[in-house]
């Protein structure tokens, strides 16, 4: 998790407020040299979630807003799905604001414009996914769960080294399988990371990443209400938050 860990030393200092863990989406709300912030990771469930007499999912639950700061981020390290989303989440909040400029262009443009008469792979099956099919050449959706069209997860090593265009979901940073998909991902290719759960940290454009498309919290406690009630991405989005690309230095768009 070199990665994770380096993200994490670039961490600011802060109190955490609030720790909301949604059906679909997971918040963590912080105070930065008295700012609020919120950040945001997709909810990863446990496959064994519903078992009875195993230990509780969440130790701490009830005083998970009781830890420092750095230590719910550190949980993105957890082996642990749900405790990782929440340390995903800590990560985003804390991070420091993104010092290159923002680009007011969504992946799927992108995608669609790079992608013309090229391989795309996707790890991750986007809303927009069938909508690319047709504007691109020849297009790869790799799932942990398929539907149909898609090809399982474990295929990627035969697909991202002929891609030269690829998107990649940001729940991967939290199930820990992000490294291991760049470093298949061929030198030349255009890599997208995509997803509210996409920390804006340029430590990502050294590992491979040209483009974060993410996601920022304007108004938090819509946002919180929203996902306390179980809210997915549209109903998150029109709560209160902006989407946001923060582009590689150097990268043309």
């Amino acid at each position: 998790m070199m990665l994770i860990e380096r993200i994490l030393a670039t961490l600011q200092q802060g109190r955490v407020l609030d720790v909301r863990i949604g059906l679909h989406w997971t918040a963590v709300v912080v105070e930065v040299q008295g700012e609020r912030r919120c950040g945001l990771a997709s909810t990863l469930a446990d496959l064994h979630s519903h078992e009875h007499g195993g230990g509780p999912l969440v130790p701490e639950a009830g005083r998970l807003q009781e830890l420092p700061a750095g230590d719910l981020a550190a949980l993105a390290r957890s082996e642990r799905p749900t405790l990782a989303s929440v340390g995903v989440a800590a990560m985003n909040a804390l991070l420091p604001e993104p010092p290159l400029p923002q680009v007011d262009v969504n992946a799927e443009q992108v995608l669609a414009e790079r992608g013309r008469g090229k391989v795309v792979a996707m790890v991750g099956h986007f809303p927009f996914a069938e909508r690319l099919r047709g504007a691109v050449g020849e297009l790869h959706v790799l799932e942990l769960r398929p539907r149909q069209g898609d090809l399982p997860a474990r295929a990627a090593p035969q697909v991202l080294p002929r891609a030269e265009v690829v998107a990649i979901t940001a729940m991967t940073l939290a199930n820990h399988t992000l490294e291991g998909l760049l470093r298949l991902c061929r030198p030349q290719a255009l890599v997208l990371l995509i997803g509210p759960s996409t920390p804006f940290s340029p430590l990502l454009f050294d590992h491979g990443v040209d483009l974060l498309a993410g996601a920022m919290v304007t108004q938090i406690e819509p946002v919180l209400r929203t996902i306390s009630q179980g809210g997915d991405f549209r109903q998150v989005h029109r709560a209160g938050v902006r989407l946001v690309t923060l582009p590689r230095p150097g990268l043309d768009l």
